[in-house]
């Protein structure tokens, strides 16, 4: 009876066993064949749209219940056997093998799903969900918890729901690719911890084959979840007991939408931001009539007013040469007072007609251009290298180039220098340090002295210790010395300048202004609103700010190092902008109270690169339109920026208040009318090499347009997280209604709690300006009723000037 028993009891196990090994076998065959979806070498999601990769972990839960009960069918048998130990259970039909075959299914499903849960271990033990773009910066997301998930054994991704798991998002604008051939999303690396973390939607579910390619082919970590032991609640569901989560610390953000995710790759992807460009003032079309042209004791104007016609090069004023040699007025190389002393003598001859013997004569090779400057400059015969020069006549041009430029520019250049008496007639007025004095000559009359320039005639201005040792350097002898590509590409800058000018002689006017104030805001106090900002990460002053008032981030000495090695802002905008050149003949040094205004220069060449990149492109012919006084609409401020030695030195405040009133005075203009003043055009002023941090600069610069009343285009040369930092300040301080006065006040309390620091804060600016703004704490100081808000200088240039 007992034997019978046992029998079948056993019998029962045995059916038990093997219809549970069975259903379990077949569910996974019918999952995994619908999942049965390799992916391509190029990780294209599309190919496995119709599996999720959670049944993955779900499938692998379930198969392991089922193999726990088969283990424990298993192991009741022998236990059951050894009691009994009866030889009929020899009879009986052979068990399934507990240690092998009730492991899996199938040899190939157990290696399958063997090597999936291989591939779930995340490479660094954490689990994530990785990007597989190298600049990806990880993101903690915190997951949320769900009561129960229904595992659908027919592979239908729409009715599966996936159990949680703690994932870092790939990048919004770089979706996740299942392969090895992915490339890298270089927008990353501008990401922050502000832009809100993003689960991923679920992932389709890869083949065991697929699985494994993952492994041998791609950088990605998959998801992993932890191994815990399921109970079955039913034929198709499978409700997770313990689902591990991270616990979120103080800097974790909490997960947003897919959608939100979309709309932060598409501000990231924003080439500007703030006011559309569009809409910020442009010359000519907000600026007020011009007077008629004249002039007076404050502007000089040296050529014939009452013949001045569009489309004719102006006629020279007086008519006939005035000479002059004093410390007023730019000492001419056709001076008669142009003395040259005889070797070997004690006499002394005109320079002039050294300068016109040299120059009548042919030039065919770098050679005789050199001997011809040195015949007139004998004391610097033994120090002046002309190699750049000659580099660029030999190998720099091709050989059509260099026969054009010895049979007809050079020519035309050489006539240019020997019709000066009769180009430029008057006296030039020397635009010294503290004067209010405007200049207005033709291109014609600046070609005439740039040409002089590159012959190197102009008396006097070959020696840091002459009398013009305030002044920059104007003629071109460091030009051609050195054998730096630096050289090569100004010198062919130049030349297509003097190309053009030879070929057909402009027609228009150029206006140099220096502006000195004397009296500036009393910047505590002022209640002046910030006006409208674009900022950009793309284009150029020149190019973008066409109309607009353009910032050339300058030296004290105007033009920097353009004869030098200099090849920043400054010296690129002058070479292209040939005709800024000339004010480095009569402008002193700038002090902290002035600046440069030039109205009505034309570009010449287009260019890329920066710096050592710097490359002269080609020739460019300018379409910006003139005014009523035939010059471009081309204004551009030289304002020269303080070189810090350290960089706390900045923000010390009467480093920031020199900067503020530097900047007011480039763009204050006194006697016109806001809704006549073009926007302001800038970028990072006084950084680079001048050690200036970019987020101060920028809130200077706004500071100062908002005080003068123009609105700003800021150009960050590429810098995108600046852009959106300066945006982000901007825009906070404007719904906040921060006023100039108040901004400035932050600044100053911002400088104290840093004074102590000896190289960098712990505290950012912005990160401080926050934080006070946010406080809801006045900096401002009670102005006394004597106080006034703004004061300025009486301008003693014309109010036509501009």
């Amino acid at each position: 009876m007992t034997v019978t028993i046992t029998f079948i009891f056993s019998s029962l196990s045995f059916f038990f066993l093997f219809t549970a090994t069975s259903v379990a076998g077949s569910v996974l065959m019918m999952s995994m064949d619908t999942c049965d979806t390799d992916m391509n070498s190029h990780g294209d999601d599309n190919d496995m749209s119709g599996c999720d990769l959670h049944e993955t972990f779900e499938i692998n839960k379930s198969s392991q219940a089922v193999m726990k009960d088969n283990d424990n069918l298993c192991e009741s048998t022998r236990k059951r056997k050894e009691q009994n130990d009866d030889p009929v259970d020899q009879t009986l039909p052979s068990l399934p093998n507990c240690d092998n075959d009730t492991k899996g299914i199938t040899s190939r499903e157990t290696s399958d799903i063997n090597d999936a849960n291989i591939q779930m271990e995340a490479s660094n033990g954490e689990k994530a969900f990785e990007s597989n773009s190298p600049d990806a910066k990880l993101v903690k997301v915190t997951s949320t918890e769900m009561s129960g998930t229904n595992l659908n054994f027919s592979g239908n991704p729409s009715e599966t729901s996936s159990i949680d798991v703690d994932m870092r998002p790939a990048s919004p604008e770089c979706k996740e690719p299942l392969s090895s051939n992915s490339s890298a999303c270089p927008d990353l690396q501008e990401s922050h911890s502000s832009v809100g973390p993003v689960v991923e939607p679920k992932p389709p579910v890869p083949s065991s084959e697929a699985v494994d390619n993952i492994t041998e082919e791609s950088e990605v970590t998959p998801m992993e979840t932890e191994d815990t032991e399921g109970q079955n609640s039913g034929a198709d569901t499978f409700a997770p007991e313990n689902v591990v989560q991270n616990e979120p610390d103080s800097n974790q953000t909490q997960a947003s939408s897919s959608e939100s995710e979309q709309v932060s790759a598409e501000q990231k992807e924003q080439e500007w931001l703030g006011t559309p460009i569009e809409e910020l003032r442009r010359m000519p079309q907000c600026g007020q009539s011009l007077p008629h042209l004249r002039a007076t004791d404050h502007h000089k104007v040296l050529i014939r007013t009452d013949l001045l016609k569009e489309g004719q090069v102006p006629h020279p004023y007086p008519s006939k040469y005035r000479d002059s040699w004093d410390d007023m007025t730019v000492k001419m190389p056709c001076s008669e007072k142009n003395l040259f002393p005889v070797e070997n003598e004690d006499l002394v001859q005109s320079r002039w007609e050294l300068i016109c013997s040299a120059l009548e004569g042919e030039c065919k090779s770098s050679l005789d251009i050199k001997d011809a400057i040195l015949s007139y400059n004998i004391a610097h015969a033994k120090r002046w290298d002309f190699t750049a020069l000659n580099y660029l006549c030999t190998e720099g041009m091709e050989n059509d180039e260099v026969q054009h430029l010895f049979n007809v520019t050079l020519p035309k250049m050489m006539k240019l220098v020997l019709n000066t008496p009769k180009i430029c007639t008057q006296p030039i007025p020397l635009l010294k340090s503290r004067m209010n004095q405007s200049l207005t000559m033709s291109q014609e009359q600046i070609a005439c002295l740039l040409a002089n320039a590159f012959f190197c005639t102009f008396p006097r201005r070959n020696s840091r210790r002459s009398e013009y040792a305030n002044y920059p350097e104007i003629n071109f002898y460091r030009l051609f010395e050195g054998s730096s590509l630096r050289k090569i590409e100004k010198l062919k800058t130049l030349l297509c300048y003097f190309r053009r000018v030879t070929e057909s002689m402009p027609t228009g006017l150029v206006t140099f202004t220096r502006q000195s104030l004397s009296v500036f805001p009393k910047w505590e106090s002022s209640k002046k609103q910030l006006t409208s900002l674009h900022i950009t990460c793309k284009g150029t002053i020149e190019d973008e700010g066409y109309g607009m008032l353009q910032v050339d981030f300058a030296n004290r000495l105007v033009g920097g190092g353009l004869t030098g090695m200099g090849l920043v802002q400054e010296e690129i905008r002058f070479l292209i902008n040939p005709e800024l050149i000339i004010s480095r003949l009569f402008t002193e040094a700038l002090d902290s109270d002035e600046c440069l205004i030039i109205t009505g220069t034309e570009q010449y060449s287009k260019y890329s690169g920066y710096a050592e990149s710097f490359k002269w492109k080609a020739n460019h012919k300018d379409e910006i339109p003139r005014d009523g006084w035939q010059r471009r609409c081309t204004e551009v401020v030289a304002m020269d920026a303080l070189r810090y030695r350290n960089f706390m030195e900045q923000f010390q405040p009467e480093k920031m208040a020199r900067e503020l009133n530097k900047a007011y005075c480039s763009f204050m203009r006194p006697s016109a009318n806001p809704e006549n003043l073009s926007a302001v055009a800038t970028g990072n002023w006084g950084c680079g090499a001048f050690g200036g941090d970019t987020r101060l600069k920028a809130l200077l610069q706004l500071m100062a347009a908002s005080e003068a009343g123009r609105d700003v285009a800021y150009f960050t040369f590429g810098d995108e997280e600046l852009m959106r930092d300066v945006h982000s300040l901007y825009k906070y301080l404007k719904d906040k209604c921060v006023t100039v006065g108040t901004l400035y006040c932050h600044l100053k309390q911002y400088s104290n709690v840093v004074s102590k620091h000896v190289q960098r804060p712990n505290i950012s600016l912005y990160g401080y300006i926050y934080d006070k703004v946010d406080t809801n704490t006045d900096p401002e100081p009670s102005p006394s009723p004597s106080d006034s808000n703004l004061t300025t200088a009486p301008s003693l240039c014309p109010a036509d000037c501009h």
